[in-house]
């Protein structure tokens, strides 16, 4: 197995856990209490780190030798994830969930405690990552080895995952959480045998945090076109995350999902997003980057208000498969164009403040999400309320994609120059 493969796989497992999580969190959140805000919090709570940590994530993975953080942060995540299982199984049977307040604030703020801490390593964790792939594939070959990267993480973090999250939920439910913990173990293993240099090399002076941060904000300033792509995929995640809390409320009380049919609608999305990820640097090659960023601008609008138009979980499933599609072909060209544009010295560095920008907005959308369901409530029914996020998150796509347009080939012509 080659580095490039043992990379992927370790990647496989750790989203393997993310995708059990994603049905995981939100729904013992709604378990628990069937206030929109407060179910929006415990996500909420996964993101906010994005947020809080990423400048600083960028400074250490500029610092040190990017696998042992990926190691460190791994065994942090597990350790979260045996915790939430242990809260859990000591608090069960759960008592019915009320419409205001929460049936069990400790194990409310369990969940709560451990998204943070996840959340904080995952921060960590993912930017080291990503600035590690260079070093394992040639540059020319980056859009295709970021294909293969995402078709691996989507298979198991958006296709498996969610499924198995589910049928974890409907057997018992803290194996939703425990299981997380065996997977990052393997992706532990995987990553320890990966021979190679993966610390920066770094020719310059250490001059304190504060300067070398600096230096990814004067690196970032001076390339317009990763500034419009940071906005842009911020916006994107927004939209994203303002539909999540509406997403699981919406499938349990106008759609009458399940939660196995929730995680298999879910899975059913991730479909698209495989897609995208391995035809990405073909259409990309076929169109160019400004042709391909723009297509999956024009679409992403229109899919998610085809979500919340959606009758049923075949129809929501194919809408969300759209939606992924347009984001993992947007995310090959972007993430690639990145990687080539970023010296490797200040890849961490640069990296995170882009991601600040790209990321931090999730916990921002969240938000807005269970605020909408909750304004909308005060005007009109609870199954249209649900339904608002997707319309807000359409129509705010569109006009991002308008704004935008003509700044993605102005930045493109000026790096070619």
């Amino acid at each position: 197995m080659t580095a490039f493969q043992r990379f992927i796989t370790a990647s496989g497992m750790t989203n393997l856990a993310d995708g059990i999580a994603v049905v995981a969190w939100g729904w013992t959140a709604s378990l628990l209490t069937r206030d929109a805000l407060l179910v929006a919090l415990v996500p909420v709570a996964l993101r906010l780190p994005w947020a809080l940590l990423a400048l600083p994530a960028g400074l250490v993975t500029d610092r040190v030798d990017r696998r042992r953080l990926i190691l460190g942060m791994d065994a942090v995540r597990a350790l979260a994830f045996l915790c939430a299982a242990l809260a859990l199984g000591l608090a069960l049977p759960l008592a019915p969930a009320p419409d205001e307040g929460v049936s069990s604030p400790w194990l409310y703020t369990s969940l709560l405690v451990a998204a943070l801490v996840v959340g904080g390593a995952e921060v960590f964790r993912d930017n080291a990552a990503q600035t590690m792939l260079p070093a394992l594939v040639p540059q020319e070959k980056l859009e295709r080895a970021n294909g293969q990267l995402w078709s691996a993480e989507l298979l198991t973090n958006a296709l498996i995952g969610p499924a198995l999250g589910a049928f974890l939920i409907g057997l018992w439910l803290p194996l939703a959480f425990g299981l997380n913990a065996v997977a990052y173990g393997l992706a532990m293993l995987l990553v320890a045998g990966l021979a190679g240099q993966f610390k920066a090399v770094r020719t310059d002076d250490r001059r304190g945090w504060k300067s070398e941060i600096g230096e990814g904000f004067a690196f970032l300033r001076g390339v317009p076109l990763l500034q419009t792509l940071a906005i842009t995929t911020g916006f994107w995640n927004l939209f994203g995350n303002l539909i999540l809390v509406a997403l699981v409320l919406h499938a349990q009380e106008n759609l009458g999902l399940s939660a196995q049919v929730y995680g298999l609608t879910l899975a059913g999305g991730a479909f698209g997003g495989i897609l995208g990820s391995l035809l990405g640097d073909r259409i990309a090659a076929r169109l160019g980057p400004v042709r391909t960023m723009q297509a999956m601008l024009a679409i992403a609008g229109p899919s998610f208000l085809l979500m919340g138009l959606a009758p049923g979980p075949w129809t929501l499933g194919l809408a969300f498969a759209v939606m992924e599609f347009c984001s993992f072909v947007w995310n090959v060209v972007s993430v690639s164009t990145r990687q080539r544009l970023i010296p490797d010295a200040l890849r961490g560095r640069v990296n995170s403040i882009y991601r600040l920008l790209a990321w931090g907005m999730m916990p921002l959308g969240l938000v807005l999400s269970g605020v909408v369901v909750s304004l909308g409530e005060l005007v009109t029914s609870r199954g249209t309320a649900l339904v608002l996020p997707f319309w807000a998150a359409g129509l705010g796509s569109v006009v991002v994609a308008i704004l935008v347009w003509r700044a993605i080939a102005r930045g493109f012509a000026g790096i070619s120059r």
